[in-house]
């Protein structure tokens, strides 16, 4: 694993289905089985990537892709809707996921930055991150980034033997620059 917060060797690009789907999901069902990063219990199977990945489709939401200079995926980020309801239109929940082999080199940071700008182009207000209360890596990343804690839900999860508190933190932006009811 490389200590190196040099990116000359990684480029982002949109992720595709049938182009990233497997090291999606390998990223993903790692965080499920090794972490708490994820609240899920069972590895996902293939079929779900499909699912996944037409619901961005249908939101119109991202999925950026840091890849190395052999276009493998190091790590990916996204948002989603953060809750069903018209009024939420300008708020998106994100995420971001490094590879095991390549966190601590500074990946994730700079998936959450292609993420705020996006954010900023697309007229959005406010990113929403639930993240483990316990996960002082991805706490510490998005406090940098000017994220602020917004609450801790206490006790909400159960996984590995023990209770976890889910913590919310919130980037609010300046846009929209003419939001709008409906």
């Amino acid at each position: 694993m490389s200590t190196s917060k040099s990116h000359d060797d990684v480029r982002l690009i949109e992720c595709s289905e049938a182009g990233h789907a497997d090291a999606i999901l390998e990223i993903l069902n790692d965080a499920i089985v090794n972490s708490t990063a994820l609240y899920d219990y069972v590895p996902r199977p293939r079929a779900a990537m499909s699912t996944w990945f037409a619901g961005k489709r249908a939101g119109g939401f991202p999925v950026v892709g840091a890849v190395d200079a052999s276009d493998r995926l190091l790590g990916f980020a996204s948002w989603g809707t953060f809750r069903a309801f018209p009024a939420y239109k300008y708020t998106v929940e994100h995420s971001v996921y490094v590879h095991r082999d390549h966190r601590g080199r500074g990946l994730g940071e700079l998936l959450l930055r292609e993420l705020i700008r996006r954010a900023h182009e697309a007229q959005l207000h406010v990113l929403v991150g639930c993240i483990d209360a316990a996960n002082a890596g991805s706490i510490g990343l998005h406090t940098r980034l000017g994220f602020v804690h917004t609450g801790t839900m206490p006790q909400v999860g159960f996984k590995f033997g023990r209770w976890l508190d889910a913590a919310f933190y919130q980037l609010t932006l300046e846009t929209p620059t003419d939001p709008r009811d409906g």
